[in-house]
């Protein structure tokens, strides 16, 4: 699943893009991809004729500025958000073509349909998309400082893989970048939040920033599927960085103990028992 820095990547790409165009026509060819809207009628009329404003992020969603509406972008396991030009060759699974007056294209393509596009209203924002009004902290946009962080790391009580991934608690990290956060910062995944030292917060906060700044740099990470694709159609190179996720049985970077992968609420958690604490 594209995490935050795939979603940054996006997003930086579209705001080059796409700010400034209109839209022309919208097609809809899945209505699993807009199931939040009645039809496809009642999603394209909200988006025809509107000029792209601005694109911001919350989390892993990729917000679309239009005019009085917010046009939502959740990318699931599998979405793509791909320019394109009219005579190019229509991918398998493309579920949405948004078509500009200028020229040009953007195609949203889903095998696994389990993303979805839909346009809220900026006056009811909140109301129509709770799931991201109540998104804690962005790691990447938001300023909070250390010591706040290790506050409400402490208070919660809970293993630190599972609160770096409570997206109430802090937006768009998933399984892969809480498991490169914690190798480098040192601590198990499985290792309790009320345990953590002061020390040891200030680790976990500095590499949380420079994990998924890291990332972004490299245009996020695109695993053996290949299903993560930027804007352009091309993959990230962050996984060649990939220190403990999908390494198990390999050297750790860091002490050259093996890696190891323990069950983790029915995915995978990998970690070095060498040297995280």
């Amino acid at each position: 699943m594209p995490e935050l820095p795939e979603a940054e990547t996006i997003r930086r790409d579209l705001e080059k893009e796409v700010v400034g165009k209109r839209i022309k026509s919208v097609e809809v060819r899945g209505l699993r991809s807009i199931r939040r809207h009645a039809s496809k009628k009642a999603f394209a009329s909200r988006l025809e004729g509107q000029k792209i404003e601005g694109i911001s992020r919350r989390g892993k969603n990729i917000l679309i500025d239009v005019g009085d509406d917010i046009l939502v972008v959740h990318l699931g396991m599998s979405g793509q958000l791909l320019r394109a030009q009219p005579k190019d060759v229509t991918l398998k699974h493309t579920h949405v073509v948004i078509t500009f007056t200028q020229g040009g294209q953007l195609r949203y393509v889903d095998p696994r349909t389990f993303g979805e596009l839909y346009v809220v209203s900026k006056e009811s924002f909140k109301a129509e998309a709770p799931e991201i009004s109540s998104l804690g902290f962005d790691p990447v946009e938001d300023v909070v400082a250390w010591d706040t962080f290790g506050a409400q790391l402490v208070a919660r009580k809970v293993k630190l893989k599972t609160l770096l991934m409570d997206q109430k608690f802090i937006a768009g990290i998933g399984n892969i970048y809480s498991d490169e956060i914690l190798w480098n910062a040192g601590l198990r995944p499985d290792r309790s939040s009320e345990t953590v030292s002061t020390q040891e917060v200030r680790r976990l906060y500095r590499a949380m920033g420079e994990v998924l700044q890291e990332a972004i740099k490299m245009r996020g990470s695109s695993l053996a599927d290949e299903q993560y694709r930027d804007l352009f159609g091309k993959v990230g190179q962050y996984q060649a960085e990939h220190k403990v996720y999908g390494r198990e049985g390999q050297p750790c970077r860091r002490c050259r103990h093996t890696i190891e992968r323990m069950k983790w609420s029915g995915r995978s958690a990998f970690f070095c028992a060498g040297c995280q604490v």
